[in-house]
């Protein structure tokens, strides 16, 4: 089962059939994020074939890791699959 962990915090969590495999990236469903250690960035980037991607810090235990999950709340056609999915970096730990 996909995990996604930072200073100990179980970030996110979903069944394999579940989530979004893309350019190596695991993308968990909205409803399999655990909200309360996100907080809104400001930080946008553009991906030529996925479209504008949004950011979050993630918050645990007041420590912060900026721009540490990033989603694309609108894709374009390619990537509808992940249109809202969440996906770490940033040394969050992402175990399958």
């Amino acid at each position: 089962m996909p995990t996604a962990t930072w200073n100990g915090a179980v970030l996110a969590q979903a069944a394999d059939d579940e989530i979004e495999l893309v350019e190596g990236n695991v993308y968990f469903p909205p409803d399999k994020v655990d909200r309360t250690y996100l907080r809104d960035s400001q930080t946008h980037t553009v991906c030529s074939w996925k479209g504008t991607a949004s950011y979050y810090d993630v918050v645990v235990d007041g420590k912060t890791n900026k721009d540490a999950a990033w989603y694309y709340p609108v894709t374009k056609p390619a990537a509808e699959n992940i249109a809202g999915y969440v996906a770490f970096w940033k040394g969050v730990s992402v175990e399958q």
